[in-house]
């Protein structure tokens, strides 16, 4: 019988190779497992020797090649996680787990950095430690809760409420999203009905005014202005857009600017809650599910500041948090920066009386993110009706104002 070279690992992870005699790769394969390996690689020939082709889970390389075609959105890692979770309460051990999912998921990324995860645990590095070398994937918040898992030895618990957190943060996603996608339609149709009305409809009434030589009303004349210069110079308005964009840009690059920007989008009507309440949960949700899966408090608020996306409530996170380092609690500090609602206080309040602030943390949570639902709601509810209203005067001001020359015309004529 020729002979194999093999690769494989233990159930502990320990990485074995030696040389088997055999019919066949498949034959090496059972052989293997019979023994409670899991084949990495098999090859005819013995170490050493010339190339043969033969069964090669080449993990490494696989690894070697993270975010080539297309990125991991969080949908994927919402569903790698709960897969995850899943087969390990199962009682699949960890390196099978990360295995069976390397060839399971269809994104060629996450297929990618499965693999180099699976073989920096082979190695004997931590599930957390692999997957902190992939942090433009898997974000703090879920190193240290797999870490955290790890150390109080229920990382598949640890894991079911990582794939909870995941969901319920895509289900907000995907409501704000949906909310504004009709808006966004509206508006851009409506602005380019506008548009094209003012560009090549109106100039061939221009055409014909212009022969007739008629005294036109006044509202058709400012329409003709209005689009002889979107004709002639839109690519001032186009120059003048992209650098008020740039501007913008420019000034919120600056602490400072980010910081006035994000203070004045609160204090907006309407809008300005929707901000705070959108932070306010995002908060709530990340700060329970830490706590409930055994994250330190300090250390939770420093990775919940990374999450928020307001800059203003971000920074009162950090005197909150420097208050807590000194013993002084967390609804007291959180009560005096002044951006978080009644509400949330005194349920945070009751939750460190009770003993129950992780609960209650993720209650807020809930909470707010049916608020925010409602007030999107009541949002679209006001902002569809204007826009409606807004483009279909401008356009009947157009329309009416071309009919006012036509029948002055009409008048002139006859």
């Amino acid at each position: 019988m020729p002979p194999f070279s093999y690769r494989a690992t233990t159930s502990e992870g320990r990485i074995v190779e030696g040389v088997m005699e055999a019919d066949g790769e498949n034959a090496v394969i059972a052989n293997l497992r019979s023994q409670g390996y899991i084949p990495l690689s098999v090859k005819a020939g013995s170490v050493g020797a010339g190339g043969g082709k033969g069964f090669s889970l080449d993990i490494k390389a696989l690894g070697s090649i993270t975010l080539r075609r297309k990125r991991v959105r969080s949908r994927d890692l919402m569903v790698f996680t709960r897969e995850l979770a899943t087969l390990l309460q199962a009682g699949m051990p960890l390196d099978r787990s990360l295995q069976s999912l390397s060839s399971l998921t269809e994104n060629e990324s996450l297929k990618d950095i499965v693999g180099d995860v699976l073989t920096k645990v082979q190695e004997g590095k931590s599930l957390s430690d692999a997957l902190e070398e992939h942090d433009t994937v898997f974000p703090p918040i879920y190193v240290n809760m797999v870490r955290a898992g790890e150390a109080g030895g229920v990382i598949e618990s640890v894991l079911e409420k990582l794939a909870e957190y995941l969901e319920n943060s895509e289900k907000v996603r995907d409501e704000l999203k949906s909310a504004m996608t009709y808006p966004l339609i509206l508006g851009v149709v409506g602005a380019g009905s506008i548009t094209v009305l003012l560009t090549f409809v109106l100039p061939k009434f221009t055409v014909i005014f212009a022969d007739i030589g008629a005294a036109l009303p006044a509202s058709t004349q400012l329409v003709m202005k209005i689009s002889d210069a979107l004709q002639a110079y839109w690519w001032i308005v186009l120059l003048a857009l992209f650098a008020g964009w740039a501007g913008f840009k420019r000034y919120t690059s600056n602490a400072a600017g980010l910081l006035n920007y994000h203070r004045s989008q609160l204090k907006v009507p309407l809008y300005g809650d929707l901000i705070r309440k959108v932070e306010v949960a995002r908060f709530a949700r990340t700060l329970g599910t830490m706590l409930k899966s055994g994250v330190p408090l300090l250390q939770s608020l420093d990775i919940v500041r990374a999450v928020l996306s307001n800059t203003l409530i971000s920074s009162a996170v950090a005197s909150v948090q420097k208050d807590v380092s000194e013993g002084k609690g967390l609804s007291g500090p959180l009560e005096r920066t002044g951006v978080f609602p009644p509400l949330s206080l005194q349920m945070v309040a009751v939750g460190e009386d009770t003993g129950r602030l992780d609960d209650m943390l993720l209650i807020v949570a809930e909470h707010y993110d049916q608020d925010v639902t409602n007030l999107l709601r009541r949002l679209m509810n006001m902002l569809e009706p204007a826009m409606l209203l807004i483009m279909g005067l401008v356009a009947g001001f157009i329309v009416i104002s071309m009919l006012s020359a036509v029948f002055s015309v009409n008048e002139m004529t006859f």
